[in-house]
């Protein structure tokens, strides 16, 4: 375990792999910490990568800030960046990958800081302009009803709060009918157990509608890929066709049959394989 600062915040990082290893960087989603991340980072670090892993913003019990205006994007991209230039070295080009929320930060950061990434591949979450035409053009709005429910103040705490137990049954029972094992639905229940995390948790979705609606990103210009799964019940194949759009780096697409949204959990030696051989033809 590493700890990496970024102003008064403290990030708690996961390290696998030799410290001289290329650098990749893993970014979790919601509601998951870095240990999603375990069964895939050693694969990764088996072939000589130095793998990292931070439980992001909210997720860190050291970098819990109030307030859902701390959760906007341009911090969670600030705080991705710190986890490279710390470990790594400021400046340092990385090796990407995001599922999820984890995704969406990983699509901004490579768009936004092209120098920073060598190449990106992003799971399940296609890129945010992508995402937000389809809730408006596709039945993506339908599946995304969550979304808005986590708008509501203080009734989605009151609905998957633990009220002091191990963890939320009723959290991680709506896990399970996702895709998940029941293992990593009471892991990740067990992860927001406390009201205070399970808040900062929440906040990164009451942060989407703070964005300015003009802050669009660039096309990502690195070697992108694309993964996806037929069995997510959370991002439709609709919201996923036009992700080649945002893209001016080479493009690939990957689709896992039979797989749920939860791709890292289920499927790790195949996302493992996919990541290492994208990043195997574009090294640093």
């Amino acid at each position: 375990m590493l700890t990496v600062s970024r102003g008064d915040l403290t990030f708690d990082v996961r390290e696998h792999g030799p410290a001289d290893g290329d650098p990749v960087l893993l970014l979790h989603g919601f509601p998951q910490r870095a240990t999603s991340w375990d069964a895939v980072a050693a694969r990764l670090a088996a072939r000589g990568y130095r793998v990292l892993a931070p439980d992001q913003r909210g997720y860190s019990p050291g970098a819990r800030p109030p307030g859902r205006r701390a959760y906007r994007s341009g911090e969670l991209v600030a705080d991705a960046l710190a986890v490279i230039d710390q470990p790594v070295g400021a400046g340092a080009r990385v090796h990407l990958v995001g599922h999820d929320w984890g995704a969406v930060v990983a699509w901004r950061l490579a768009a936004r800081h092209p120098d920073r990434v060598r190449t990106l591949t992003a799971v399940s979450v296609p890129p945010p302009a992508t995402y937000v035409r389809s809730l408006l053009t596709t039945r993506q709005g339908l599946a995304s009803w969550y979304v808005y429910a986590f708008q509501l103040p203080g009734l989605p705490e009151r609905a998957l709060g633990a009220r002091g137990r191990p963890f939320s049954p009723l959290f991680a029972a709506m896990l399970r009918r996702t895709g998940q094992r029941r293992e990593a639905a009471e892991r990740d229940a067990a992860g927001l157990a406390d009201p205070a995390a399970l808040t900062a948790a929440i906040n990164w979705y009451r942060a989407m509608f703070l964005e300015r609606p003009d802050a669009a990103d660039p096309p990502v210009p690195v070697p992108t890929l694309f993964v996806w799964s037929d069995g997510d019940t959370a991002l439709t194949r609709q919201s996923t066709e036009l992700t080649h759009e945002q893209v001016t780096g080479p493009f690939r697409y990957a689709e896992l049959r039979g797989v749920s949204h939860w791709i890292p959990d289920e499927a790790p030696d195949q996302l493992a394989e996919l990541v290492l051989d994208h990043i195997a033809e574009h090294p640093l």
